[in-house]
């Protein structure tokens, strides 16, 4: 079965960070200047929250497109659900539909290793089932022929 682990080595380490205190108007430049979808929250080494263009477009439109001087602390999603490198990716799976969440970061304890997304997910998963179907093809074609015809009885 896939883990997160292995969906973490195909995808990469960089990972993009920021503390509750930090403005929104900062957030967004560097979520657009990197082209990600997320940043994960620590606070004190522990985390502490997501923010997701999500969180940003809501508060746009409760607020009527005033950002100004806003914390993301003010806007993220508070304890966000993760998974460990254990985690299967059917688990995930579960876990973000049940959440409706595009982004779950990967713990190790305490240590944040990695953030996982909707499309890591879908992509791995069609990876592995591209390998999957390539070897039951594989396994197909080598089948060894019968010497003798089936006998009827």
């Amino acid at each position: 079965m896939l883990k997160v682990s292995e969906v973490l080595k195909v995808k990469g380490n960089t990972l993009f960070t920021a503390t509750p205190e930090t403005l929104v108007t900062q957030a967004l430049k560097t979520m657009s200047a990197h082209d990600i979808g997320s940043l994960v929250i620590m606070q004190s080494g522990q985390l502490v929250g997501m923010l997701t263009f999500r969180e940003i477009i809501r508060y746009l439109s409760e607020h009527h497109a005033k950002i100004g001087d806003v914390v993301i602390g003010a806007i993220m999603e508070q304890n966000p659900v993760s998974v460990s490198p254990d985690t299967l990716a059917t688990e995930v799976q579960r876990l973000m539909l049940e959440h409706h969440s595009r982004y779950v970061p990967v713990m190790d304890g305490e240590m944040l290793l990695g953030v996982i997304s909707f499309y890591d997910m879908a992509q791995a998963i069609a990876a592995a089932q591209k390998f999957e179907n390539s070897m039951l093809k594989a396994y197909i074609r080598d089948w060894p022929a019968d010497k003798e015809p089936a006998k009827n009885s």
